[in-house]
């Protein structure tokens, strides 16, 4: 058991960062387990694709209007303080959603404002979050911290969590939000025994306003943080295009049927686990700027495979490997950004992608149905392979800058 807690969390990463991972499984499962009940309990409620649809948006439209602002917080207040208020008050959301449920007043309005309460709380819990293992750990194991926080959000927030939720859910309404909630106060307990460095508060004398021009004018005159921020917002925006359509696609377009959808999902998370099981080796074995320049150039590969694709069996093969290589871009992204920005500026440049991230994603959804509503269901496949693929001959020399940008 011992030997097996090392190969997962090495000693050398230090006891407070294996409280922030138990932390972050354990948020991941209850979260994982709403992925699959949320949507359930809002189709109970309500027959309207506008209601189902807002559903979606609202917990997204958190990040957008106070991303920034969020991130501005991160770098000036005590940042695990942060995470455990706002998780704390995420749990009292969902407490009083779950009375609700059991009184049996829910409605379809108390859910959507919960949604978009918990969405609020989340902003500014991941704002901070994603703070902590620059703190916590050395530049040379970001990418072994990053790689095991992705493996607990494969697995209990995309593999786990999800068909759990939809049983419990099955079981009694109440019971997947009740679990939610025990997993969100359990996770509190964890990362509230974590114990950070010392940081010199910042000076407060400012307008959060200003902090947020300061975070954005650092990372637009840092030529590589700048081009990742952008690779990312328009990487995010040509997956999310066929991604809105990819239930249609899987059955209408390749006549899998809701079980086949399912399988395609599933096979991601499989390619991501498997991801998490390689990635030590080939970071070892390649460097950052090579694993990043695959990783792009497998995207590009992956709209075509899928734009081309006839056959259920061809999807799922691509779908796994999309899996695996997705995962190890999210971890070198994250590696390589928190290695180039200074601690002190990690919330605000940090919320600046998160933004970027879903604002992609945003834009990216409403594309992908408009363009299959005009020109057919593999529209949004061919648009986001030439997208990708013009994105990454832009950007293709700058890479290896990228990679190894260290901060100041």
């Amino acid at each position: 058991m011992r030997h097996l807690l090392e190969a997962v969390v090495p000693a050398r990463m230090g006891v407070p960062f294996r409280w922030m991972l138990a932390s972050s499984w354990t948020s991941n499962i209850g979260d994982g387990i709403a992925l699959a009940a949320g949507p359930l309990l809002v189709a109970s409620l309500t027959d309207s694709a506008t209601l189902v649809a807002l559903a979606a948006l609202l917990q997204r439209l958190p990040w957008l209007v106070l991303g920034l602002w969020a991130g501005a917080l991160a770098d000036r207040w005590d940042r695990r303080r942060i995470v455990i208020v706002s998780n704390l008050l995420r749990a009292v959301v969902i407490a009083v959603l779950c009375a609700t449920i059991v009184t049996g007043q829910v409605s379809i309005v108390v859910v959507l404002a919960a949604l978009l309460l918990m969405g609020t709380a989340e902003v500014f819990s991941d704002s901070a979050a994603q703070t902590l293992l620059p703190m916590l750990v050395d530049k040379r194991d970001l990418g072994t911290g990053n790689a095991r926080l992705q493996a607990g959000f494969l697995t209990g927030n995309q593999l786990a969590g999800p068909p759990l939720g939809a049983f419990l859910f099955a079981v009694g309404t109440v019971w997947p939000f009740a679990v939610q909630l025990v997993c969100g106060l359990l996770a509190v307990v964890l990362v509230s025994r974590m114990t950070l460095p010392a940081r010199t508060p910042r000076e407060a004398s400012t307008h959060v306003r200003r902090d947020i021009a300061d975070g954005l004018r650092w990372l637009w005159t840092n030529p590589p943080v700048r081009t990742l921020a952008l690779v990312i917002f328009t990487f995010n925006l040509t997956w999310a295009a066929p991604w809105a359509v990819l239930v249609l696609y899987s059955t209408e377009h390749l006549g899998m049927g809701p079980v086949g959808y399912g399988l395609l999902t599933t096979a991601t998370g499989v390619g991501g686990i498997v991801g998490t099981l390689v990635y030590g080796r080939l970071e070892r074995r390649f460097s950052l700027a090579t694993l990043m320049k695959v990783s792009l150039s497998l995207e590009v590969v992956f709209h075509l495979a899928l734009a081309l694709a006839t056959t259920g069996w061809v999807a799922m093969v691509v779908m796994f490997v999309f899996g695996v290589y997705a995962f190890v871009w999210g971890t070198v992204a994250n590696t390589v950004r928190q290695r180039a920005v200074p601690t002190a500026l990690q919330g605000r440049v940090g919320s600046v992608y998160m933004v970027g991230l879903f604002g992609g994603i945003v834009v990216g959804n409403a594309l992908g149905g408009v363009l299959a509503d005009l020109w057919g269901i593999t529209a949004p496949f061919w648009f986001a392979f030439v997208g990708a693929g013009l994105t990454l001959v832009l950007v293709w020399r700058h890479l290896s800058n990228i990679a190894h940008t260290e901060a100041d």
